[in-house]
């Protein structure tokens, strides 16, 4: 099997959630601390939400993940409930920015150990979808220090599934795309666009947006893995 001489990992819905979508995280949230949502109201409001803070500067570069969250939910919660809704608080919107910031820390855990152990034998870089403050989330989890280069979308001007935001990571890195492994958990924004440019794929394939999370046939993955931690074993067999 070729060797490969680098890494480029997605962040969002890869290091932070082990391959789950970030609405399963918002929608298992919700459902203990505000169970009178329905699932169909919240998927309204998570993509009003995306749509919102991709075409308004409501992110600033210093937003660490639990200062987003807050913002983020508090738009969810701007279509979720009425005005008269007690549930639209700041103290509803602080328990669920909270609750999920607790559990991507306790998933950093896994993911501190597993770029610990690349970084010492590879050069990684990150290429996420993002809104200007991804600096700001790496430094907030202890993780900024793993990668040599960080492409986000809002800095570059290109976003997933165009493989241009890939090639700038493979650039980066400074090997030929078939010296380069790329990880992540959609198969159509990650490794669809990667292994277009030629670099090895494995698809982090967890719980996504979707019930049956994409394609069933996957023939632009090199491997496919259900936990970030059996990337160290994929890895292994390029050596």
């Amino acid at each position: 099997m070729h060797s490969i001489k680098g890494i480029i990992f997605d962040y969002g819905g890869t290091l932070d959630t082990n391959g789950t979508h970030w609405f399963h995280i918002f929608r298992q949230v919700y459902s203990e601390l505000l169970p009178h949502i329905t699932e169909e109201q919240l998927r309204e409001a998570y993509v009003y939400a995306e749509r919102y803070l991709a075409t308004h500067r409501t992110i600033a570069p210093c937003d660490d993940f639990l200062s987003m969250l807050h913002k983020k939910v508090a738009l969810q919660m701007s279509l979720l409930m009425s005005s008269a809704d007690e549930n639209k608080s700041p103290d509803a919107i602080s328990r669920v920015a909270e609750a999920c910031d607790i559990h991507v820390r306790s998933c950093m855990k896994q993911t501190r150990k597993l770029l610990d152990t690349l970084s010492a034998h590879y050069p990684l870089v990150l290429v996420s979808n993002f809104y200007g403050n991804i600096h700001a989330v790496l430094r907030s989890y202890g993780i900024d220090g793993y990668f040599c280069e960080v492409i986000e979308s809002a800095v570059v001007g290109i976003r997933k599934p165009d493989p241009r935001i890939f090639a700038l990571g493979v650039e980066a890195l400074g090997f030929k795309s078939e010296d380069i492994l790329v990880t992540g958990d959609s198969y159509s924004k990650d490794i669809v666009p990667a292994h277009s440019l030629g670099c090895h794929t494995v698809w982090l394939k967890g719980q996504g947006w979707i019930t049956d999370n994409e394609d069933t046939d996957c023939p632009a993955a090199n491997a496919v893995i259900g936990d970030i931690a059996e990337l160290l074993s994929i890895v292994d067999l390029y050596e």
